[in-house]
């Protein structure tokens, strides 16, 4: 099955209003139409409001599984646009169980490489006027991911994305999901994932202090 690159979606931190909290966010994204250069950081016309959990090289781009939609829309009882999710990337055709932190795929001109499961924050339940959201898209597995860009290069909807590398663990983002939300002090896969050289520092740091409480 080709995988493809159905939405390109940005947007800049603005004020809401949460349940009469003010908060400052960057999770309304809006699809665009045409290319867009992608840099190390993001893509033109996008930003982060909170950049200690999100942006930043290890997490420069938010992907999400188009194949989450519909479940996600019965729930919600809505028809959701593309970005719905705060993501910047809408691809179809690479889920969770499918891609491993440390592939690398090209899109356009653009090369990019899987860091860890996007962790699913309080803002989307806000956002979405349903607050359970983000555990339930923890529970499914349903959190999407983000990638780091190594080589910087235009980028555009409809595009192809290309596998370039497959990482030889083949350590999915489902099983980091499963670490990070299950089996927290299962010795043998932390570990392992924690040998994957790509995994982000912020998800390094949490696993390797888990493995320091299970023991040497």
């Amino acid at each position: 099955m080709a995988i493809e690159l159905i939405s390109v979606n940005v947007g800049k931190p603005a004020i809401q209003k949460f349940e009469g909290l003010e908060v400052l966010t960057g999770i309304d994204k809006t699809p665009v139409r045409g290319p867009l250069y992608l840099s190390r950081i993001n893509l033109d016309g996008d930003e982060q409001a909170d950049l200690i959990n999100h942006g930043g090289t290890d997490k420069a781009i938010c992907v999400y599984c188009a194949e989450h939609y519909s479940h996600c829309e019965q729930v919600l009882g809505v028809k959701l646009a593309m970005g719905a999710f705060g993501e910047n990337f809408t691809i179809r055709g690479l889920t969770e169980q499918e891609v491993c932190i440390g592939d690398v795929f090209q899109i356009g001109e653009a090369v990019v490489q899987v860091t860890q499961p996007r962790g699913p924050c309080y803002k989307l339940g806000r956002k979405h006027r349903f607050l359970e959201l983000p555990i339930m898209l923890e529970q499914r597995g349903y959190t999407g991911y983000y990638f780091r860009v190594l080589l910087e290069g235009t980028v555009a909807p409809g595009l192809a994305v290309v596998p370039v590398e497959r990482h030889p663990l083949g350590v999915t983002v489902a099983e980091a999901n499963r670490l990070m939300y299950r089996d927290k002090h299962e010795e043998a896969g932390l570990r392992r994932i924690l040998s994957v050289a790509e995994l982000s520092e912020s998800w390094r740091g949490k696993f390797a202090s888990r493995l320091a409480e299970v023991g040497p």
